[in-house]
């Protein structure tokens, strides 16, 4: 984990598929291009979520990580 200059932070824990893809799609148009937001959730099937959504959306995965149940991402808005 860097020293990354987050721009927003989404809390989307205890919420299951797809309301944390919602909350970072909200979340990401509401940086600028090139920004950081960092998402927070605790669906397990978030990580395969967020790898499918990165890919389609082309907004770049910077960061991604798992402890104690919770699944840290950070994305780069394209």
């Amino acid at each position: 984990m860097g020293n990354l200059d987050i721009k927003l932070k989404v809390d989307a824990s205890g919420l299951s598929c797809p309301l944390p893809i919602l909350k970072a799609t909200q979340g990401i148009k509401s940086v600028a291009s090139g920004e950081l937001i960092e998402v927070v959730a605790t669906d397990p099937g978030s990580v395969k979520d967020f790898d499918a959504w990165s890919r389609s959306t082309g907004n770049a995965m910077v960061e991604q990580e798992s402890t104690g149940g919770k699944f840290r991402f950070v994305l780069r808005r394209k």
